[in-house]
């Protein structure tokens, strides 16, 4: 399937914008596909237009079908920067060459956000309680596979909290983006979906309307670190500099500070502050975490490789609490 997504995104890349290292004249921005692309466009284009202005570069936007073409995108050259969650930020940053250079801020200053499970407002679902007893006659609209809120954040504190494998605990089980899990719950053609507060903030902010008139929120997550930028760490040192200083001062200062703010708004963003890969650890623990508790379950392993990779992910996760204490420390 990660064959086929990247066919047609390379497909796709040769007739809309060559990569960095062929036309220096261009730099492709990836975004993720939380929502449809009309939307992220219309969200994102302000910025990425002043950004070309900016570092003297044209840059170009940049859609797949899900979060692997992104981060498959980069790893090929054919994106040179990118909005991601953390999940798939880990991913472009072991597999692509990425390095994460800031984070976003959300418009009421919180440094992350939530996943949320929701239902139907007038539905037959009333708490999470119903769903943890009831979940074999429910069906459940799932997050993208290397989505944060989606899947890694829900996985561990929700589901494996609870001793639940969503994909054979539900009677059916769809994968989506936030915006159409969180239009799916309201129209009751899932049961429960997870979703993001970011996605029920932009739905306010496109449609007007408050998302709680619709949907319950039947779990909140705890705080999930801001979705961060990530680069290619083979873009020139100035070019770096140049983007980096674009991101951290936008909307702050300047005689357009205040238009950049209105388009930061309609990303529910108030502005972006300088990050680095160790951002990712504590979802890089969530998600071995995760990974682990499936491992335990596994009825299919044989006691020996059971112990054995239990042993493995309980020294990964030992060497990742070290590092998560060091880079607190600092």
């Amino acid at each position: 399937m990660l064959r086929r997504t990247f066919c047609a995104l390379i497909a796709t890349a040769a007739l809309t914008a060559p990569a960095f290292a062929q036309d220096a004249k261009t730099l492709n921005f990836g975004i993720i596909s939380t929502e449809s692309s009309s939307n992220l466009r219309s969200g994102w284009q302000p910025v990425i237009d002043d950004l070309s202005k900016a570092i003297g570069v044209t840059v170009k936007p940049f859609f797949a079908s899900d979060y692997a073409g992104i981060i498959e995108g980069m790893r090929f050259d054919k994106v040179q920067m990118a909005w991601y969650g953390n999940l798939s930020a880990i991913e472009a940053v072991d597999r692509s060459q990425g390095e994460v250079f800031a984070h976003v801020i959300d418009k009421d200053g919180n440094p992350g956000y939530w996943s949320v499970l929701v239902t139907a407002k007038n539905g037959k679902v009333a708490t999470l309680d119903d769903v943890l007893k009831n979940g074999k006659s429910m069906s459940y609209g799932a997050g993208d596979p290397n989505s944060t809120s989606g899947t890694a954040v829900p996985g561990y504190y929700l589901w494996a909290a609870n001793k639940i494998d969503p994909k054979t605990f539900f009677k059916n089980f769809r994968i989506a983006n936030h915006e159409t899990n969180l239009l799916s719950a309201m129209n009751g053609q899932v049961d429960v979906a997870i979703t993001n507060t970011e996605a029920m903030e932009r739905y306010k902010i496109n449609t007007g309307k408050s998302p709680e008139d619709s949907v319950r929120v039947l779990w909140k997550s705890p705080l999930i670190p801001a979705d961060p930028l990530v680069w290619r760490t083979d873009l020139p040192a100035d070019l770096k500099q140049k983007i980096q200083a674009f991101f951290v001062n936008y909307g702050k200062s300047g005689p357009n500070a205040a238009q950049e703010l209105k388009n930061l708004q309609a990303l529910t963003y108030k502005g972006f502050v300088a990050s680095d890969n160790g951002q990712l650890l504590p979802i890089r623990q969530i998600s071995l975490a995760g990974q682990r508790a499936k491992v335990e379950h596994d009825t299919t392993l044989s006691a020996q490789e059971k112990q054995q990779k239990l042993a493995e992910m309980d020294a990964r996760l030992a060497e990742l609490s070290k590092q998560v204490a060091a880079a607190k420390s600092q």
